[in-house]
Order: structure tokens, then sequence, then C-alpha cells
């Protein structure tokens, strides 16, 4: 009865528990976080109208992780927990939250960060964590929980990177994902050297970001604004002559 794409939309629908007959409007109005996560024309017209929407199709919803490894982590990585933090000593420390439970401080967040976030695209923890650095309210927000929705995104260097000769501001998508990727064609469905949509994944090429990390993370639109930055900051003078 249904064709593919009509399938695909139909597994893919989220309702809003909200009355049919309420006469609010903000339940069903568009929201900014909705942004690659709903799709904004997908939803039936009349009483269930903006109640009822679609999820995008690359997106997923986290189903959960267990917090311990990521606890026992940082504190090798000299977090002091809760129970020990002096606030005299350390008035600056960046508090760390894990799942909205304030569990410790540090004293040198953006190392903290980063040795995180590898430790994700390195693909030693789940790639559904979300890690959030406020650096205006001195904040390291961990989320594992349940039922955050996130969508997939290309990872780009901030620095540049001595160990795989990635500039900064480069994907870190290269030409042996790409082989890897077309030598998939080749292959049997479910065959072990197959390396697909995970395989990018685990390598740490693809990042699934929830709306709460997005807001905290610059991303490009297209590849275009990556090659525009990039020479930008070479020098290039990127004003575009409308006259």
């Amino acid at each position: 009865r249904y064709t593919f794409a009509s399938t695909l939309s139909h597994l893919r629908r989220t309702n809003t528990p909200v009355g049919r007959d309420g006469k609010l409007a903000k339940p069903r109005q568009l929201h900014n976080t909705h942004w690659g996560l709903v799709c904004p024309a997908e939803t039936p017209e009349g009483q269930a109208c903006g109640l009822v929407k679609n999820l995008s199709l690359m997106c997923s919803i986290s189903v959960g992780t267990s917090t311990e490894p990521i606890i026992d982590y940082m504190i090798t990585r000299n977090m002091e927990v809760l129970e020990e933090y002096e606030p005299l000593r350390y008035p600056n420390a960046t508090k760390i939250f894990l799942n909205g439970s304030w569990i410790g401080v540090h004293q040198d967040p953006k190392t903290l960060v980063r040795d995180v976030q590898q430790l994700r695209r390195n693909n030693q923890i789940p790639a559904e964590v979300s890690l959030i650095r406020d650096i205006r309210d001195r904040e390291f927000k961990i989320f594992s929980d349940a039922g955050r929705v996130m969508r997939p995104l290309l990872v780009v260097e901030q620095e540049a990177n001595p160990e795989t000769g990635i500039e900064m501001g480069s994907l870190t998508l290269n030409k042996e994902h790409i082989r890897k990727l077309e030598n998939d064609q080749g292959l049997p469905s479910g065959s072990d050297e197959y390396f697909g949509w995970q395989g990018l994944v685990n390598e740490g090429v693809i990042e699934y970001l929830d709306a709460e990390e997005e807001e905290t993370s610059m991303i490009c639109m297209t590849a275009e604004d990556l090659e525009t930055f990039r020479l930008a900051k070479q020098g290039h003078d990127m004003t575009t002559d409308n006259s």
C-alpha cells in the first residue's frame, strides 16, 4: 500500500503528547532547535498539525550508556571530585556535569575536553555521548542518557594534527576512507570486511551531535564555506564584488 519513501516516513513519525483540541499555538510551531532533526514541511493538516512530526532520515535517538568509564577516565586526568573540592582554593575551576549532576571540577578544561572528544572519535566511548563546553559559564556538560535526538556531521580538525597530517580546518575524511567505501560495493552483504557508515563513525570521520552540543559548535553549511575559511586564513581577499 505504501511506497518505499512513505514507508520510511511512516516509521519515523513522532507524536507530541498534547491534546488535539488545545488552542495553544506554541507546541505546534517549529522551534530553532529542530533544524536538521525534524522535517519542517512533513506534518498533517487539521487538528494534528505541528503535533505529529517526522524525524530526519539520518537522525538517531540515543539509547543511554554507562557513565562509570567516563568518570574513571576524568579522575585519572586530574578531575577533583566534588567531595574534595575547595572553592576558595580554585575559584575559577570549570564545573563538570554528568547527565545534569555536578560531579567535580577541573583546572585545565581545554585539555580535558580535547582528550574526551578524542576518546569519542577513537570509538573508545560511545558515539552517542555528547560533550558540551560552555566557556562563558565555566561548565563542561556530558550527557549519555536516553532520548536525545542526534544528527550526523562530518568532523573538521580544529588544530593541525601531526599524527594524521591533517591541516587545521580540513575534513578528517580522506581518500583512504573513500576507497574503503568504494570497495564495499563489491562485498557481499554481512561481510566482516564491510566498512560502511559505521566504519566512518568508528574512525571519527562522522560525529553525532544533539541540539545542545550544536549550540557550542561551529558548523559549516557547505564544503565551499570550509574552503572559503581556509583561503581567508591564508590572507586571500574573500570579499565578493557584486557591481
